[in-house]
């Protein structure tokens, strides 16, 4: 009768912590959406994450996929505030001050935000990071718009960021969607 009772006690702890682990499961984030098998038709948690000099910046996105869907004029509207990924902002983490377009933007944590336009786009760097798609969106929170010309690119099935470094104090901010990608410049303080 002992034995029933000890392994019914250890039967009840294992369940409740297992239970306990799979309640505080998270959403698993992927650094490439475009290798991984694709068997959804949900946007992928993804994240972009390089180390330019000695300081890491991120950029934290939901990653959509073209699912043969009509992309640009069609899913994202032309002349339009556009998250630029899925669900909610798309954020910007930089540990240091940096620079794009000339101005100084200090260390912190921001959201990504374009107007995507036939021949030409605007690039958004805005205050108000914590916002779910653009409904909250205000330019008075911009810190920075930068104009630039979409370039053609191969298809990029699942939208897909990339930061790559120039020098140990420059580099590029990248976002390539369906045959289409976008590219700013930014310099670390």
């Amino acid at each position: 009768m002992k034995k029933f009772y000890v392994t019914a006690i250890l039967s009840a702890i294992l369940f409740l912590m297992f239970h306990s682990a799979s309640a505080q499961k998270t959403e698993a984030v992927c650094y490439n959406p475009n290798i991984i098998k694709d068997t959804t038709k949900k946007s992928i948690k993804s994240m972009a994450y390089s180390i330019v000099g000695v300081d890491s910046i991120k950029i934290n996105y939901h990653s959509p996929g073209v699912r043969k869907r009509i992309i640009w004029g069609g899913l994202v509207p032309y002349d339009e505030v556009w998250v630029t990924g899925a669900h909610d902002a798309t954020t910007l983490e930089v540990p240091k001050a940096f620079v794009v377009n000339g101005k100084e933007i200090p260390a912190g944590k921001y959201a990504f935000f374009t107007i995507p336009g036939k021949k030409e786009w605007t690039v958004i760097i805005n205050k108000n990071w914590e916002q779910h798609l653009a409904s909250e969106y205000d330019e008075k929170d911009d810190i920075v718009r930068v104009k630039v010309k979409p370039k053609k690119n191969e298809h990029t099935e699942r939208l897909q960021y990339f930061i790559e470094s120039a020098t140990d104090k420059n580099g590029k901010i990248a976002v390539a969607w369906e045959k289409l990608k976008v590219e700013i410049l930014f310099g670390l303080k």
